[in-house]
């Protein structure tokens, strides 16, 4: 049984996440790189940099010194992609993790250089540790307000999958399980371009037939690279995958979808970065997942404009004409 945990990255995904394992009784600590936000949160109890609204509970222990972190059961990393693997090396080293029985991976995204999914380099970090994915359409607003929500917890030891499942259920959040891990991290990775897509084609104003056969052709990509990558087919038609795609592409609250939307009404991708401290995994998961299908030989038009457009300069318009002019084919193609 899991009685402890540790949540790496305080962003508003961890601070939502520190929240609940809390509220399911479990000894939680919160680690933060930034210290005046973590001293903040030791004064507050609210991030008010990211979830101002959520008050934590007094029982979570909020530090930005891996030092001072005890050895946990449980270690969730929630931080952005491209931190992961510094931060899982900073752990292993800090000894948070010796007596850890589960590392737990939240962020989605696919490196770069290596093409190694988020859990791969967590445990690269910590080896002989079993690893487990929480992903799906799991937006921290709606999670801080205890709005209904369903996620998915991927392992392949399902006594291990269970025992995270049941620190990640409450009467508000549902859990299932799975033990295809590498479909559920591709799916949680590649519905983010496609979210930037869905945001582009708003600020276009496009219309809602043309959102709705984007995302439906994006759901088909995501399936033709994710079971080559080795994932299942039916893990793309769950909460992972086309639950997920659905919530980033039509949400208010999504990173993903505000990024394409501003550039559909004109802005410059740079201009967009620096006006936002919230990252949007779908601007570098786009380069990682575009090399996949490249080197795959994978199919997948729409993810290919969305590179064209976020790294080779191509406009929002271009990229919808390229679409639209393609040669017909056969919808099961």
């Amino acid at each position: 049984m899991i009685q402890s945990a540790t949540v790496i990255g305080a962003g508003s995904w961890g601070t939502a996440i520190a929240n609940m394992l809390a509220l399911r009784g479990l000894k939680v600590q919160f680690w933060g790189r930034d210290e005046e936000l973590m001293a903040q949160i030791r004064e507050t109890r609210c991030n008010t940099r990211y979830l101002p609204d959520l008050k934590l509970p007094e029982s979570i222990v909020a530090t930005s010194d891996l030092a001072a972190l005890e050895p946990a059961d449980m270690l969730v990393f929630v931080v952005p992609s491209k931190a992961v693997r510094a931060t899982a090396e900073l752990v292993a080293k800090s000894g948070a993790a010796s007596k850890a029985r589960v590392l737990v991976s939240c962020a989605k995204g696919i490196e770069l250089e290596t093409g190694r999914r988020m859990s791969q380099m967590i445990g690269e970090s910590m080896p002989g540790v079993p690893l487990a994915v929480l992903t799906g359409p799991n937006h921290a607003e709606e999670v801080a307000r205890q709005l209904a929500t369903a996620a998915v917890v991927a392992c392949e030891d399902d006594e291990i999958a269970k025992s995270v499942q049941s620190c990640f259920t409450l009467p508000f959040f549902r859990t299932y399980t799975t033990d295809d891990i590498v479909g559920a991290e591709w799916a949680g990775a590649m519905k983010n371009p496609y979210a930037i897509a869905a945001g582009i084609a708003l600020g276009l104003k496009l219309g809602d037939n043309a959102i709705a056969a984007l995302v439906t052709r994006a759901l088909a990509e995501m399936v033709r690279l994710g079971v080559a990558e080795g994932g299942k087919v039916e893990t793309f038609y769950g909460l992972s995958g086309v639950g997920d795609l659905m919530t980033t592409c039509y949400s208010e609250h999504s990173r993903n979808h505000r990024v394409g939307l501003m550039l559909g009404q004109g802005k410059r991708l740079d201009e967009i970065i620096a006006s936002t401290r919230m990252v949007a995994e779908g601007v570098p998961n786009t380069a990682s997942l575009h090399r996949a299908s490249q080197a795959r030989g994978a199919r997948t038009p729409l993810l290919d404009e969305i590179y064209a457009l976020l790294y080779e300069g191509k406009s929002p318009k271009e990229g919808m004409k390229a679409l639209l002019s393609r040669d017909p084919r056969p919808e099961a193609d």
